[in-house]
């Protein structure tokens, strides 16, 4: 879908490992792998579900979660991690990476008001980006509070049923 207002024809995946793969828009139904092209076809039906055929094999995909530009998806029975990219984004990313290299923590704070209903990691503990640090109640619906790094637990200040408010520290990670 190229965006004819801002004309991208291009975006980045961009892996749970900071892996960047290019595509080109509008999206083509081919894949090169090394110098072969190959064709790709993204289909659905009742008996499979969705699934990609890639050399005349089925291959089954489910988006598992979703959460603005970022997708965990289950391709052939292993999950997958990665964000959709903008040009812009990316450049913005970079920078934004950029400083957080110069920051030695970073602090968790609550997204919302509510309950604390399990803390999944302590103190010491060593967690990836991407990785679940707790869970946070909230409107009747459980939240799963995410680490946006790479680190070690230093700190952590949520107890579980306990209540929270917007922006209250919860955890501390060092990187």
């Amino acid at each position: 879908m190229v965006n004819d207002k801002l004309h991208i024809k291009k975006l980045y995946a961009l892996s749970s490992e900071n892996r960047k793969y290019s595509f080109s828009l509008p999206l083509k139904h081919t894949i090169r792998i090394g110098k072969r092209d190959y064709e790709v076809k993204l289909k659905s039906d009742d008996k499979y579900g969705t699934y990609i055929l890639w050399k005349n094999r089925k291959y089954p995909v489910e988006i598992i979660r979703s959460s603005q530009n970022k997708y965990e998806i289950l391709f052939n029975d292993i999950s997958y991690t990665f964000t959709v990219e903008t040009p812009f984004s990316l450049k913005r990313k970079k920078v934004i990476d950029s400083t957080r290299g110069k920051i030695e923590k970073e602090t968790i704070k609550a997204p919302m008001p509510g309950k604390i209903i399990d803390v999944i990691v302590r103190e010491g503990s060593t967690v990836l980006r991407g990785e679940p640090l707790l869970i946070l109640e909230a409107m009747k619906m459980q939240n799963e509070i995410i680490s946006p790094v790479n680190g070690t637990i230093v700190k952590v200040l949520a107890k579980p049923n306990s209540n929270v408010m917007k922006d209250d520290v919860l955890l501390e990670i060092k990187l």
